[in-house]
């Protein structure tokens, strides 16, 4: 005797009992249905091909997640590349990048992960075809770069955009310059180290300037002549008494050393190249041997200290100073503006909190007197 036919509404309205009664929604192997001759797993197979009437193409969790919102962690929902680039679509609008499957939860969607979507689209779960990877499907599908599958790269191109770098900056490109201009995602420190290890289709074994020294006659850093602080520091001074100033790092070429540029010798001092030994800089350098004030490290100061300088500077002038008395006598670079920053900001080893005007009142006696100072 053929058996009854199924409907998927009889089939969600026993679904709908069994969580009334269970408190959550069946499995394929809760067993028997209470209202049929039948088993849960019976009407998901029934459901998957079309058996006793009922359409095929679908489980008994992916009906329940079209019709009632359940995620079946067994067997979860089945996904798409079209819904899954439209996740992707909506991450990026509102986060500015792209996902990736370390980025976690999808909002919007009950548990699923992009590590979840990921594994899909590498095994082939979940109706999709397997072998891929969401890198690959957001390369493909939006132009998005995939960092594990680089397209390759060639000496010829590397020194095109090298001689685009020349033409627009005048200088040529060296591994710490950053993006390459007019190459959407490449940069030249990747490239200085795909042409090191031998990455993208490049051989191994070169640099960016060794490449340059090779096919453009640009002298390589190893062949750079020495510097020695006291060349530096004649250098320093020259430029001190040509423009009544100290240079910087962004005082641009060295006149008296026309291919060079402070910049350049900058970094020398930091890195240790160029015949120095490194952990030094110029501001610092100038500091140590031509007094010149290092505002990006400044001597400590103490609430002695100053309570000293305002004693001296009362003694002398018959008043208090302010904040715009200018320079404190003695200590070169110090002003009392410098000072009274520091005492708010907290800088210099000092607490913060105070001012120049809180210390002063300290000193002020009652009935006008001074504390400490004799008159």
């Amino acid at each position: 005797m053929p058996k009854p036919p199924l409907t998927v509404e009889a089939i969600l309205a026993w679904a709908d009992d069994f969580h009334d009664r269970r408190g959550r929604y069946p499995h394929e192997n809760d067993g028997r249905i209470k209202q049929a001759d039948l088993t849960w797993a019976a009407a998901s197979l029934g459901l998957k091909r079309g058996y006793r009437g009922l359409p095929g193409g679908t489980t008994l969790a992916q009906l329940l997640w079209d019709r009632r919102g359940v995620r079946n962690k067994t067997h979860p929902p089945r996904l798409s590349v079209t819904q899954i680039l439209r996740w992707a679509d909506e991450h990026h609008r509102v986060t500015g990048h792209w996902p990736t499957h370390e980025t976690g939860p999808i909002p919007n969607t009950p548990d699923e992960t992009w590590l979840a979507v990921e594994c899909a689209l590498r095994d082939g779960a979940r109706g999709l075809r397997g072998g891929s990877s969401l890198a690959q499907l957001l390369a493909t599908r939006r132009r998005v770069r995939n960092h594990m599958a680089l397209p390759p790269l060639s000496h010829e191109l590397v020194l095109s955009w090298a001689d685009r770098h020349h033409a627009r900056t005048g200088r040529w490109p060296s591994s710490w310059c950053g993006p390459v201009t007019g190459a959407p995602g490449e940069s030249w420190p990747a490239i200085d180290m795909a042409l090191l290890v031998g990455r993208r289709g490049l051989p191994p074994g070169s640099s960016i300037a060794r490449l340059l020294a090779a096919h453009r006659g640009v002298l390589h850093p190893d062949d750079l002549p020495a510097f020695s602080r006291k060349q530096i520091l004649a250098w320093a001074d020259a430029h001190k008494a040509r423009t009544g100033k100290w240079p910087t790092e962004d005082s641009g070429p060295i006149a008296e050393a026309p291919d060079e540029t402070w910049r350049v010798v900058n970094s020398a001092l930091a890195r240790g190249n160029r015949g120095l030994p490194g952990g030094d800089t110029l501001p610092r350098l100038l500091a140590r041997c031509r007094g010149k004030r290092n505002t990006g490290d400044l001597p400590p100061l103490t609430r002695d200290q100053i309570l000293r300088w305002l004693r001296a500077h009362y003694r002398r002038c018959g008043r208090w100073p302010a904040i715009r008395s200018g320079a404190i006598p003695g200590r070169s670079g110090e002003t009392w503006l410098t000072v009274d920053n520091a005492l708010k900001r907290g800088t210099r080893s000092l607490p913060g909190g105070s001012s120049l005007g809180q210390l002063v009142a300290q000193l002020k006696a009652p009935g006008g007197r001074v504390r400490g100072v004799e008159t």
